[in-house]
């Protein structure tokens, strides 16, 4: 049972329509699953949707492909790719992403997922995708796109100087990583937002240029 859904899953996360798919030869399947779980061969992420158990050792989970997949459309963003850019200095436990549905948080066994809305004509920009392992891509914001989507709400950011203390004091931005943003991609992105934040980043930017 185990070894043919090993050999079926192309990935570590699968869906229940795999799982039933290799478990169509017994008379009762939901049992079987009750047993796999009880087992901890598999988890249950949330409804639909599983991974492997720590013990199977050539399918090891993605917390990445996951984000993406527990709720969608998704990209990660936020603090989770500030801090996997090298842009602040903290370890970030929970995989914040950004949806163009309603906000959303996930509590599942093997780790927390938050997702903030934005409208949809902000949302499709500055997205990228990042290879996860040999086959496998995710769906990541642009070092440029996860820094504004964190910062352009911002109520208290009224001046260049309001600016510089939230990124450098409190989220603690890698001065030189900073440094490396393209101010090309962020214009391109005010465009769109036209948004007082972003300018006062654009204009904090070419000064440091």
């Amino acid at each position: 049972m185990l070894k043919n859904l090993i050999n079926k899953a192309v990935s570590a996360e699968f869906d229940y329509n795999l799982l039933s798919d290799c478990l169509s030869n017994y008379k009762r399947p939901r049992n079987q699953i009750t047993k796999l779980l009880k087992n901890k061969d598999i988890i249950r992420v949330k409804k639909g949707l599983y991974v492997f158990g720590p013990q199977i050792k050539d399918k090891i989970y993605s917390k990445e492909i996951l984000a993406n997949l527990i709720y969608g459309p998704s990209y990660i963003s936020l603090e989770y790719a500030l801090a996997y850019y090298g842009l602040i200095p903290e370890k970030v436990e929970t995989l914040t992403s950004i949806t163009n549905k309603r906000n959303k948080k996930f509590h599942t066994p093997v780790g927390t997922f938050s997702y903030q809305y934005l409208p949809s004509e902000k949302y499709y920009l500055g997205i990228t995708q990042i290879k996860i392992d040999a086959k496998r891509m995710v769906f990541f914001a642009t070092r440029e796109k996860a820094l504004i989507d964190k910062i352009y709400k911002e109520k208290n950011i009224k001046t260049k100087e309001d600016l510089k203390a939230y990124l450098f004091a409190n989220l603690r931005i890698d001065l030189e990583e900073f440094k490396k943003l393209k101010l090309m991609s962020l214009r391109d992105m005010q465009k769109v937002y036209k948004n007082k934040i972003i300018k006062l980043l654009i204009e904090l930017l070419e000064s440091l240029k």
